[in-house]
């Protein structure tokens, strides 16, 4: 089954779809390090370019197929305009109109199925009225979920958005019934991912090692207790902007508290952000050690494969695997799309237990 992955990023949504059967024979990405990231993993055509420049017939071309022969759309349009992270979401936002592209892309190219992925802001957004609205009247079936990719097994919390819509089937309103616990994995905690990580045994992996810290980061990240954040550091220890995070009464504000956290390890790790190796920026320091996280940790909390190759700078590499959609929620929702659309998730065949939910 032929899929296209839009805003595809480092590639955690191909790599999600690939494990689940579909062959991703396109993809869009403006960021050329991620870009470069994708085609070191990834077969299939890479359009380096800005969606609103890329048209249906060009991606056609690209991944050789016709109007209506493509099994899959998914798109991640950028989240940050929608996102409620320090305030970070504006309905201004520019980035906020790259979803309607999506739809322009879905009416040119009138694939079976679309997969969407976002921020749950986005569902309060105007244009996401607009934007089911488009596709009901293309002619696809759809509905939306509020996901956490732990519920799939991913070793991190990470609420997001999810909208499938198929042409010639209807989507189940209950989560549970389009994703059974068959197409799910195991829960998995932090600690079973960086053990997993361990068993690899990579050796010289250069992205295997810590961010290069401060004596005063150094002696912050010491201070923090097994399951701590930035409450367990003494005074003297204390980042000036959060001692004067206090309320009119003088008593400290419980805000900010992922800063200098420790990842727990008998729990999923949090949402890796684009600044997901930076103690200051939440909870990303080792549960144990006195580091913070690697790039290769959290990638392997976003499912990447251990082996997996990235392009770029440090910082170009923490962002891509931030902005990422962890593997193994893309790999869970590929198989669900492959069952609305008749195809058993691992024999690739038509499913004779489950059968497409075709409309009347």
């Amino acid at each position: 089954m032929k899929a296209v992955d839009l805003f595809a990023g480092a590639g955690g949504a191909t790599q999600g779809l690939r494990d689940a059967g579909f062959d991703v024979v396109a993809a869009v990405e403006l960021d050329a390090d991620a870009a470069a990231t994708w085609s070191l993993n990834h077969t299939g055509a890479m359009i380096v370019n800005d969606v609103r420049r890329v048209t249906g017939p060009q991606l056609m071309r690209a991944g050789g197929f016709k109007r209506s022969e493509l099994d899959l759309l998914k798109a991640c349009p950028p989240c940050q305009g929608f996102s409620s992270l320090r305030g970070a979401g504006s309905p201004d936002d520019a980035r906020n109109d790259l979803v309607m592209d999506t739809l322009r892309l879905v009416r040119s190219m009138l694939p079976r199925a679309v997969l969407i992925e976002n921020v749950p802001g986005l569902q309060k957004d105007a244009r996401f009225a607009r934007l089911a609205e488009g596709l009901r009247g293309a002619g696809y079936s759809l509905q939306h979920y509020i996901v956490n990719a732990e519920s799939l097994g991913v070793p991190q919390r990470r609420k997001r958005l999810v909208v499938i819509a198929v042409r010639g089937a209807s989507v189940p309103p209950d989560f549970a019934r389009l994703l059974p616990p068959s197409d799910r994995r195991q829960p998995t905690t932090a600690g079973e991912a960086l053990e997993k990580l361990r068993d690899a045994n990579l050796s010289d992996d250069l992205l295997d090692a810590p961010r290069a810290r401060s004596a005063a980061v150094a002696a912050r990240i010491a201070a923090v207790p097994v399951g701590g954040n930035r409450f367990s550091l003494p005074p003297e220890l204390q980042l000036e902007c959060h001692k004067r995070l206090v309320d009119e009464t003088g008593r400290v504000k419980r805000i900010a508290t992922g800063s200098y956290g420790r990842v727990v390890a008998s729990a999923p790790a949090p949402t890796m952000t684009t600044r997901c190796t930076t103690p200051a920026c939440g909870s990303f320091i080792h549960p144990t050690e006195n580091r913070g996280i690697t790039l290769r940790e959290a990638a392997a909390f976003q499912t990447f494969p251990a082996t997996y190759k990235w392009s770029g700078t440090y910082g170009s590499i923490e962002r891509q695997i931030g902005n990422a959609v962890p593997v193994w929620m893309a790999e869970a929702l590929g198989k669900a799309v492959r069952r609305l659309l008749g195809e058993d998730p691992v024999a690739g065949g038509r499913t004779k237990s489950e059968p497409a939910l075709v409309t009347s």
